[in-house]
């Protein structure tokens, strides 16, 4: 039996005597027939269309990365902006003003090493185990994005070293007691110039002090030095208030014995010249008058003689002297009982 020749495929008609459905589909997919005119216009649709993927907005919360071909090229603020569409120029925008926290000197893991790690030597050369938190954000997205590989880590041990810097200068007793404040706040300053430093694009907010204290190994030991320090500084204070209280009385003392030595050297110095200047009117007054000034003298002797004696016995003789009336010594006759009342009778 002879193979019959296969007829192609009949093409479904439609009932009504029109096109088909996929004859209607390739005229839908063919294109317009346009002239020259209409391609430029189409071409500028398209040009425009592709440009307005250029426009984009920056939140409060963002700042805008622009990437050419890649490469980091500038970092917009928030507000409208534009930049060469893709795929020329794209554009990142992460967030900037979340406040991230980091703890230092605390183990994930709870491993031993990390006890070692955040041991640090103080300026007097003890050892002290610090945990810091440290809040910090962007402050620059481009920076923070581009000039440092792995900022997270690089912010850790760049805060690490700062904080050891700080505390190798601070003594133990001022970083576990009143100088923890300043030990923090001079660790945000030095952490934030190496981080700009740098240009990592990362601003620190703040860096508290959690916990500052000596290794659990060493607590009693550094306890009874501490104690030991605390007596000697109570002994200090003791010797220092003693010394204040003597030393001053012992000044005045001998303030008072100085100013009575004076006053005594000025009063001994002040009676010889007195003497001495009347010894001298003394002999002028005799050089004019001998015998008047002798006298004279023999008279004041006598008489300082005779104010200290309570008798004096007269020759009544009359030789050599003229004579002298009787002396009656009314000091020496006390009253007698007779006396008395007649002294009372008159007062009545």
């Amino acid at each position: 039996m002879l193979d019959q020749p296969e007829t192609p495929p009949q093409t479904p008609q439609d009932p009504a005597g029109g096109e088909s459905p996929r004859e209607k589909f390739m005229e839908f997919l063919q294109l317009p027939k346009l002239d020259r005119r209409g391609w430029a216009l189409l071409a500028g649709l398209v040009v425009f269309v592709w440009l307005s993927t250029g426009f984009y907005k920056v939140q409060p919360d963002e700042q805008g990365v622009v990437l050419r071909f890649g490469a980091w090229v500038d970092t917009t603020q928030p507000g409208l902006h534009f930049h060469l569409p893709w795929p020329i120029e794209t554009v990142i925008l992460p967030k900037i003003t979340q406040i991230r926290q980091m703890q230092l000197g605390v183990a994930p893991d709870g491993g031993v090493g990390q006890a070692r790690e955040k041991q640090m030597l103080t300026g007097d050369e003890n050892i002290v185990e610090a945990d810091c938190a440290l809040l910090w954000q962007v402050k620059d997205a481009g920076k923070y994005l581009f000039n440092v590989a792995e900022p997270d880590i690089a912010l850790r041990i760049a805060a690490e070293s700062a904080l050891r810097e700080v505390i190798g200068r601070t003594p133990i007793q001022s970083a576990l007691s009143d100088k923890r404040r300043e030990v923090a706040e001079e660790t945000q300053e030095l952490l934030q110039s190496v981080l700009d430093r740098e240009g990592s694009g990362i601003r620190v907010v703040q860096v508290q002090l959690s916990r500052v204290d000596p290794p659990s190994t060493v607590i009693d030991a550094f306890n009874d030095v501490q104690r030991a320090r605390a007596d000697q500084e109570r002994a200090r204070n003791e010797a220092e208030s003693y010394a204040n209280d003597i030393l001053p009385r012992a000044r005045g003392e001998a303030e008072r014995i100085r100013l009575d030595a004076e006053a005594f050297k000025a009063q001994t110095v002040n009676l010889a010249q007195g003497e001495a200047q009347n010894f001298t009117a003394i002999y002028k007054s005799y050089v004019q008058a001998r015998e008047v000034t002798a006298w004279r003298l023999y008279l004041e002797s006598v008489d300082a003689v005779l104010r200290k004696s309570s008798r004096v016995i007269v020759d009544s003789s009359g030789k050599g002297v003229a004579p002298l009336a009787p002396f009656l010594p009314l000091s020496e006759i006390r009253p007698g009982p007779d006396s008395l009342h007649l002294r009372e009778g008159l007062g009545k």
